[in-house]
């Protein structure tokens, strides 16, 4: 669901400061927790790390992700393979 746009775009206010006290030309990582921040011009060239529930994913802003939210970049869930024996069947076919 989208923000209403009387209420404006919502960036954590913890992250601006931070955001402020640092360059983007330092290339530090600043860890952050709030995946539901809106990506700002400002932000452009900072590395975030954002939070996806067990450890902090890297992401460089750029000037596409404006508009975007910080967790779309952050994949929360990891998909390794769909099981049975037909998957078997197929991984032995390429290996051969």
């Amino acid at each position: 669901m989208t923000r209403s746009v009387k209420k404006g775009p919502y960036v954590d206010p913890k992250l601006l400061e931070k955001i402020g006290k640092i360059k983007p030309e330092d290339n530090k990582v600043v860890k952050t927790w709030s995946r539901n921040s809106q990506i700002s011009p400002e932000m452009i060239g900072y590395t975030f790390g954002v939070h996806n529930g067990k450890d902090f994913v890297e992401v460089r802003i750029t000037e596409e992700m404006v508009g975007h939210r910080l967790g779309e970049f952050s994949p929360t869930r990891k998909f390794i393979r769909h099981g049975g024996k037909m998957q078997k069947e197929i991984e032995t076919k390429k290996k051969e």
